[in-house]
């Protein structure tokens, strides 16, 4: 997970409800990245983390495709920058949907443009249009992404059961407020003239998701619906 990423989730737990008890799904803290950990967030909430390994994090050793829970058992699913790592990914959305409670929360997060890296392995890219798609089951959503339309960083989803209070066109414009304000993507003063000086030779697609990390786009939907459309940053 990125700093980009912590700061979508830190912007989720103060602008929505985050119903208890929390399951993060992949929870292990990987070194040197100690303080993107988001259990911190919820400190007066109910957490469990879960990992397919034992480590720092990891309360319960389970696998999303398959979860040792009951059904409608759990408030809010955190999976973030996991699924590129699930070998079937669509079973672990499944199980997702089985195990949240209908007034429940998801929250789902990827990299798009990043180099192969294993936890244990590589599998998957999901564009927003994906995420649309697998959240479709779930009637209140926001889906979003930071970075060059055609070539984002990252991409997530914020999901909410039948039962759990719609979200607002004035919580979207508070949500996207604090994404500005929390989620940053700090880039070094030398690689950004490095970058700059590269655009000029060799013009901007290489070098635009780095330079333009920052910029998002988000759009709510309100009923479900097969394909993600056009995303757009809401207007204050």
């Amino acid at each position: 997970m990125d700093a980009f990423v912590a700061g979508v989730v830190r912007a989720i737990s103060e602008t929505f409800h985050v119903p208890e008890p929390i399951l993060e799904v992949g929870s292990q803290i990987v070194a040197g990245q100690e303080h993107l950990a988001v259990r911190r967030l919820f400190p007066e909430k109910q957490y469990v983390g879960i990992d397919l390994h034992p480590g720092r994090g990891v309360d319960s050793v389970e696998n999303i495709e398959d979860l040792d829970r009951d059904d409608g058992s759990v408030g809010t699913v955190l999976a973030l920058n996991l699924f590129e790592h699930v070998e079937r990914f669509w079973l672990g959305f499944k199980e997702i949907e089985r195990v949240l409670r209908p007034d429940g929360l998801v929250v789902v997060s990827c990299p798009f443009h990043i180099h192969i890296h294993g936890y244990p392995n590589d599998y998957w890219r999901f564009t927003p249009e994906a995420f649309g798609l697998l959240l479709s089951a779930f009637p209140n959503r926001i889906i979003g992404y930071n970075g060059p339309k055609r070539r984002p960083l990252n991409v997530w989803g914020v999901a909410a059961g039948c039962e759990y209070p719609r979200i607002t066109d004035d919580q979207h414009r508070q949500f996207c407020s604090r994404i500005e304000q929390y989620a940053r993507c700090p880039l070094p003063w030398r690689n950004r003239l490095r970058y700059r000086l590269g655009q000029l030779l060799c013009g901007s697609r290489p070098f635009s998701t780095l330079l333009q990390a920052n910029h998002f786009d988000t759009q709510r939907f309100d009923e479900p619906i097969a394909i993600v459309g056009k995303l757009v940053r809401p207007r204050a």
